[in-house]
């Protein structure tokens, strides 16, 4: 999928409220104070740091999307914010961070990564000591979020067991997870339901 193609016309009003239930969610699973350092990846345009930007020290927002990355500084421009990093790279190819963080979270984008194993590894090198990992993602489904877009080739959501063990064998501890979001999506007329869980997980 070539997300700089979405990029002017992402911010509905569907991704807006599911943005900021995402957040909440976030926030009502760790521990957040201004102290802490945190980074989104995949963050796209920022809807879901845009609620939650004033709880952090600093939060650096990652996205291989120039497209996304010219809405989200665009964004940070206009509404004044400065404790937003931007940082145009992809992590599945190229690691250039020589600081660690205490959170760090994403929604609905690790079922767009080919190698989850490598990812979760890199979580893990990005943070600090008992610092946390929240994902945020598909439950796992038959296909049908995706099916109007023929260009994804990634993962129908996860098995939330399956993809626990993979944090564990990536050097994870004290990993939760719960289903906390239910919605629909309509495609071609039809009603795709789907549901979103949060899995929270510390270094």
């Amino acid at each position: 999928m070539n997300f700089n193609d979405y990029a002017k016309t992402w911010d509905t009003d569907k991704r807006i409220n599911r943005a900021a239930a995402i957040a909440n969610e976030i926030s009502n699973s760790i521990c957040i104070n201004e102290d802490l350092s945190a980074m989104e990846f995949g963050c796209g345009t920022g809807l879901v740091s845009f609620n939650l930007y004033d709880r952090f020290k600093s939060i650096a927002l990652v996205d291989s999307s120039k497209g996304m990355i010219d809405i989200l500084n665009s964004k940070i421009n206009k509404y004044e914010v400065t404790n937003m990093l931007v940082y145009n790279l992809d992590l599945c190819i190229n690691n250039s961070f020589d600081k660690k963080y205490d959170v760090i979270y994403n929604s609905m984008v690790l079922h767009h990564i080919h190698d989850i194993i490598s990812i979760t590894k890199e979580f893990n090198n990005l943070l600090n000591k008992d610092g946390y990992l929240c994902i945020v993602d598909l439950d796992e489904e038959d296909g049908s979020f995706h099916k109007n877009e023929h260009q994804f080739d990634g993962h129908n959501g996860f098995n939330q067991v399956a993809l626990k063990q993979i944090l564990i064998n990536t050097g994870f501890k004290d990993i939760e997870s719960n289903t906390f979001y239910y919605d629909e999506k309509t495609i071609d007329g039809e009603k795709i339901k789907y549901s979103l869980f949060l899995m929270k997980a510390r270094k």
